[in-house]
């Protein structure tokens, strides 16, 4: 009988991390759940808690952990803050990670957990986006994995096993297309925050749904495929296909394709990374061809959905020009969601913040960090329609 993974979630409030729960919860003898970590939605966290009975848990603000504290009455051990995050993901009794805290809030916890030699498995794509060069170093100095969550990159990790890397020709990321895939661009600009949540397939967090409506999601992933997998921005394209059933396919020089089919549910991925290299029985869902009756293909309109362009400059740009590329795009989101900023005007405050930035290459973590900060401190004083 193999021995139980001890596993952390960092984010298990959120949409990966619910997900998480349930795998976990559905493999009780392959996983123990030992830490989680929340933020704002203590509620949730608390019945968590009491649920899988975890060692630790940590949560962000003190003032929240102290809430906790006091109503969980001594049931677990409750930290806080960063250095609650940095105990958790270093203590023994953790052998992977699952990191799905939103946006760049992830990069530090995962470095964390690289550097005390954890795998990790990455729902957290920002992670790679802004530190990739960073983040795949202490993969190798520590030997240890760094697996995909993505359905995506799960897709693309999938289609290599066997094959060799100098076979491969180009990977294909496949995308949705989100609520706005034929609606005029015309009208973009008044989308509302209620139309752009309402995602045609995935059920997801506020902050990602807004980014696959924009299609700035496929432009955070081919990025993070470009460190997951060595391949130039030019070896990774992306193509349209609604229903969602191809997560991603891998051509090889002799034209062969590769692609991994699956209903579109997250627990599929997460599984798959957890018991990497293996696969485990599961009732997750399976595609009914006969019902899906068709499988569509479209080139994504780059005129329309300026943010995959701007997603590919900045990976060419290279250094710390996808941090701020993320920085714009976490702003340019928060301020759509409040209602501040036009959806039309989203990939315009991205441009600009990009084109004012001059790229640290070969970056330290602290030129990350100072790029997301400028960035950020930037388009708070700017004027938004």
């Amino acid at each position: 009988m193999k021995k139980r993974k001890n596993i952390a979630i960092l984010g298990s409030t959120g949409s990966i991390g619910r997900s998480s729960l349930e795998v976990i919860a559905a493999c009780p003898d392959r996983f123990r759940l030992t830490y989680l970590t929340g933020h704002r939605n203590i509620e949730l966290l608390q019945e968590q808690v009491r649920q899988f009975k975890p060692r630790a848990v940590v949560v962000r603000e003190e003032s929240n952990a102290a809430l906790v504290r006091e109503r969980l009455n001594g049931e677990t051990e409750v930290l806080s803050g960063e250095r609650g995050l940095q105990e958790v993901v270093s203590r023994d009794d953790v052998d992977i990670v699952i990191s799905s805290l939103v946006g760049f809030a992830g990069l530090k916890p995962t470095i964390w957990a690289l550097e005390a030699g954890k795998d990790v498995a990455l729902a957290n794509k920002e992670t790679l986006v802004t530190g990739g060069e960073v983040i795949m170093r202490k993969v190798r100095k520590n030997r240890v994995r760094l697996l995909p969550v993505d359905s995506e990159h799960s897709a693309i990790l999938q289609c290599l096993q066997g094959e060799k890397p100098e076979n491969v020709e180009r990977l294909i990321l496949t995308a949705s297309g989100g609520p706005f895939l034929h609606l005029d661009k015309k009208k973009f600009s008044t989308i509302t925050r209620a139309q752009a949540l309402a995602h045609p397939t995935w059920k997801m967090g506020s902050k990602i749904t807004i980014d696959s409506a924009t299609l700035m999601n496929k432009g955070l992933e081919v990025i993070e495929a470009h460190w997951l997998f060595g391949l130039p921005a030019e070896k990774i394209d992306v193509v349209v296909h609604p229903q969602s059933v191809i997560h991603s396919m891998v051509e090889f020089v002799d034209g062969s394709i590769k692609a991994q089919l699956g209903v579109p549910d997250m627990k599929i991925p997460i599984q798959y990374a957890l018991t990497y290299p293996e696969r485990r029985a599961a009732s997750y869902g399976k595609v009914d061809f006969a019902a899906l009756g068709q499988m569509t293909f479209f080139e994504p309109d780059r005129k329309k959905f300026r943010c995959l362009g701007l997603a590919y400059e900045a990976l060419r740009a290279g250094g710390t020009a996808p941090a701020v590329l993320n920085a714009a795009n976490e702003v340019a989101v928060g301020l759509f969601l409040e209602g501040r900023l036009r959806f039309s005007s989203i990939p315009v405050l991205i441009e600009k913040a990009l084109s004012q930035h001059k790229p640290v290459h070969h970056p330290r973590l602290e030129d990350i960090v100072r790029a997301d900060k400028e960035t950020r401190d930037r388009l708070r004083n700017e004027q938004f329609t």
